[in-house]
């Protein structure tokens, strides 16, 4: 590299994006991933150690995988080549390969060969990789948003292993976002800038995981905002809203105002009206809440407050919960709002909630000796000398399959605890018990 060549770098290191600018450089300063970059786990000895094989990093966007695929390159005493996919193609693969040969040959050197967006190759030129992979003539990085096991050809899988990448945390956002700010070396410290709590706060949130999205977001902050009277630039919560485009709306998941829009959410469902439960369960996403915390509402709902009017729709928003947590956001959305719509939709009774409540105040508050001898289990040894099972009345030997017999304890035997409203599937209930029991109102 010349003179030339060294200045012209040097000046679009300087006038890189932030998020560039900002990128750790060592395993120390990478942020999140503990799970498989924390010391002492597989991928930070194989480093540490220079010992790494054929990997492939998959996760979301702004996850760290281009970041680490860096780190590799500056501590690894290998030649580093990189590729886009989505630009590159078998030509350009069989260039490295040629290139890496000859310093194979020449110095005994092996190459990394990095491969952005790797899931962007066909089957072809993922083909043309194979053999190159499998002797050892490069090392794969391979990084992709897509499901590798979908998207990577079976036989580079089995020769590489596959590292997932998770969404960062809301404080490893919070972490990078302070490091831009204040850093003077590789971040905007030099600007005199501060971000307030609160900013950081909904940055974290907005940015759902991604560290280039906040970073982006701070740094069009920074660029833009005047200085106050004090000579600071300030981020304060309005101005981090105006950065990410998003509204900053009065939601504070630790204050009333986060306790006040659930509640209205599920009053909401439980009241019958599907538009307003919506429009509760938008509120709270565009707040960044949690969508476990929302599933985990209607799952409360469909059970509670629909209950055996429609049986259905507890497993609907079980349905829904695995679902939203396993597509993620934003298409999780969708998912949880079909589940708003049928349970608020659905045909209301509390009659199996009101049941296991009025039995467990007498399982409380009632002193019971015993439970009737002949419910009593007859598969354990010894059984015989207490009478366990005499005088039991087997239900399928009877008309309707079903026979009177008291099944409470004689202490609460006069208790009702499940009294069907009539409303919905509890119709069918209804119907089923005058069946069985003979009555003919």
């Amino acid at each position: 590299m010349d003179l030339f060549e060294y200045q012209a770098q040097k000046s679009r290191e300087n006038e890189a994006p932030l998020a560039a600018r900002l990128r750790p450089s060592t395993l120390e300063e990478f942020v999140g991933q503990e799970e498989i970059v924390g010391e002492g786990k597989l991928l930070y000895r194989a480093i540490k150690a220079d010992k790494l094989t054929s990997v492939i990093f998959y996760g979301p966007p702004g996850t760290g995988k281009t970041t680490l695929a860096k780190i590799i390159a500056g501590t690894t005493q290998s030649r580093f080549e990189q590729l886009n996919a989505t630009t590159s193609g078998i030509k350009d693969i069989k260039d490295v390969v040629e290139r890496a040969k000859r310093e194979l040959g020449f110095d005994g050197r092996k190459t990394i060969l990095f491969i952005d967006e790797i899931h962007r190759f066909n089957k072809t030129q993922q083909d043309t990789l194979l053999p190159y992979v499998e002797d050892g003539v490069v090392i794969l990085i391979g990084a992709t948003t897509e499901n590798p096991f979908f998207e990577v050809n079976r036989a580079l899988l089995s020769r590489s292993i596959v590292f997932e990448l998770k969404k960062l945390s809301k404080e490893n956002i919070k972490t990078i976002l302070k490091r831009a700010v204040y850093d003077k070396e590789k971040g905007m410290g030099s600007y005199k800038a501060e971000i307030i709590e609160e900013a950081l706060d909904f940055l974290a949130d907005a940015a759902d995981g991604d560290a280039r999205v906040a970073l982006n977001a701070v740094e069009l902050g920074v660029l833009t905002t005047e200085r106050n009277k004090d000579g600071v630039i300030l981020i304060d919560l309005e101005t981090a809203g105006e950065c990410i485009q998003r509204r900053v709306l009065s939601y504070d998941k630790k204050g009333n105002n986060h306790y006040d829009t659930a509640s209205a959410f599920i009053k909401s469902m439980r009241g019958s009206d599907p538009g307003a439960a919506v429009y509760y369960l938008a509120r709270m996403l565009a707040s960044g809440e949690d969508i476990k915390f929302i599933a985990r509402r209607i799952v409360i709902c469909a059970a509670e407050d629909v209950g055996m009017a429609d049986p259905n729709a507890l497993r609907v928003a079980v349905s829904a919960a695995w679902a939203a947590d396993f597509v993620g956001m934003p298409e999780a959305r969708i998912i949880l709002s079909e589940a708003v719509c049928y349970v608020a939709s659905a045909p209301k009774s509390n009659a199996s909630y009101l049941a296991v409540n009025k039995a467990l105040q007498d399982v409380e508050k009632v002193r019971v000796e015993t439970i009737p001898i002949y419910l009593k289990d007859i598969h354990y040894e010894g059984h015989e000398v207490f009478g366990n099972g005499n005088g039991y009345k087997y239900a399928h030997d009877y008309e309707n399959h079903y026979v009177d017999q008291q099944y409470l304890p004689d202490e609460v035997k006069d208790r009702v605890y499940y009294e069907p409203t009539g409303i919905g599937y509890e119709q069918e209930v209804l119907k089923y018990f005058r069946k069985i029991k003979g009555d003919k109102k």
